[in-house]
């Protein structure tokens, strides 16, 4: 495929890869690493085992304890059901009528209550039809079904551009739910003198922490540890800042670290590992700086450093943020932090701690996933590598 048609089809359908509103032309994807992935791979004792084939899929999550489904969320508005192995005709959940789809935009992110097997609640991150941000909390009505109408905003936020949206909802070892926003979109974090990552006033470029319950009259409740609450002019919300486009953060399932790939702008990816102390209040850089370079002008007095940086003169334009292996199943992988990006398409695995990452490498036996869009994890700790095209799989023992 041409080069200037494959940047035309990241921009069209990427999560993240455009920084500005033109399109720029995206190196070619073939490596060195991919030649060394796929000369490892039949001494490796790993591999992907084909799921099933979805359309536009972005993410895969199952319930808390469910060891018999995983959900899979796609980009139109639809969240699939696999149960026991096999993709069920009928969704889970059908919010299509509610979702603008299509760029950056769409049914972004699922999460379920902690204790949803108790009280049937989960939520969702979408695009509304005007543009706006919204997540929202429905109710199970079987195992293998939403009640579509019981579905109640939760949060809803006002979006300048198209791009650069978030969408990443998890619950923390709190119990409380942390959701990850966008600056805003358009190139640069225009927005305002600082741009809307390093503004408090903003909920944009964030992360956000909430207990998304019902309390009272307020569609949710703000814990009284967040790190603004007392802080005038800022939104209570907030519980860590200066983020691009934290497409996909996930926790640790051992310590609860928090790990954040976040999308550069036109020339740095990065990896972010903090624990949840830490990241309280915690400036991860943008705008002032992109990945471990200086961006626009600005000071970051204790701004928490990446610890993995890749660039775009290596072939990197998208980074997707993934999980800490804690699969029994898979031991040479145990405790590593796997990782891609959407032009690449190689999956990398490294150990990280706060003072950087160590054997930072291509995924020996694992092949390339044209379109990486998004990793998922379901309740017994395995890791699922999905694509846009539509392919989802799962990390196996060979």
């Amino acid at each position: 495929m041409p080069t200037a048609l494959i940047a035309a089809l990241a921009c069209a359908i990427s999560l993240g890869a455009c920084g500005s509103s033109a399109a720029r032309e995206l190196p070619d994807a073939t490596s060195d690493a991919t030649s060394a992935v796929a000369t490892a791979a039949a001494a490796s004792g790993v591999k992907l085992v084909n799921v099933g084939e979805f359309k536009m899929p972005l993410y895969v999550t199952a319930p808390p304890k469910d060891l018999r489904r995983v959900m899979v969320v796609q980009q139109g508005g639809r969240i699939s059901v696999v149960r026991d192995g096999k993709a069920l005709s009928t969704p889970f959940l059908d919010v299509s009528s509610r979702v603008t789809a299509g760029g950056e935009q769409g049914l972004l992110g699922l999460a379920f209550a902690p204790d949803y097997a108790k009280s049937g609640l989960f939520y969702v991150y979408f695009t509304r039809r005007d543009g706006k941000q919204e997540v929202a909390e429905l109710r199970r009505a079987t195992s293998d079904r939403a009640n579509a109408g019981s579905i109640r905003s939760v949060l809803v936020m006002d979006d300048p551009e198209g791009n650069h949206n978030g969408g990443q909802l998890n619950f923390g070892p709190d119990g409380l739910l942390y959701i990850g926003t966008g600056d805003g979109g358009g190139g640069g974090d225009q927005h305002g003198p600082r741009g809307n990552a390093q503004s408090l006033r903003s909920l944009l470029g964030k992360i956000l922490r909430i207990d998304p319950r019902r309390s009272g009259s307020k569609a949710y409740r703000v814990p009284s540890s967040n790190p603004f609450v007392r802080r005038a002019g800022a939104r209570r919300e907030i519980y860590s800042y200066g983020l691009r486009n934290p497409w996909r953060f996930s926790f640790d399932r051992v310590g609860g670290d928090l790990i954040i790939g976040d999308v550069g702008e036109q020339k740095v990816e990065e990896v972010d590992f903090t624990t949840i102390a830490q990241a309280r209040g915690g400036n991860f850089g943008w705008r002032v700086r992109e990945g471990d370079r200086p961006y626009s002008d600005g000071s970051l007095p204790g701004a928490i450093e990446p610890v993995i940086v890749r660039t775009h003169d290596e072939g990197w334009c998208s980074l997707t943020g993934g999980y800490v292996v804690r699969d029994p199943a898979l031991p040479s992988l145990r405790g590593k932090y796997l990782y891609g990006d959407f032009c690449k398409g190689i999956i990398y695995g490294a150990r990280l701690s706060s003072a950087g990452a160590r054997g930072d490498e291509p995924v020996a036996g694992l092949p390339q996933v044209p379109t990486l869009s998004s990793f998922g994890e379901d309740a017994r700790g395995r890791i699922y590598v999905v694509s846009l095209g539509g392919a989802v799989s799962r990390i196996a023992a060979r």
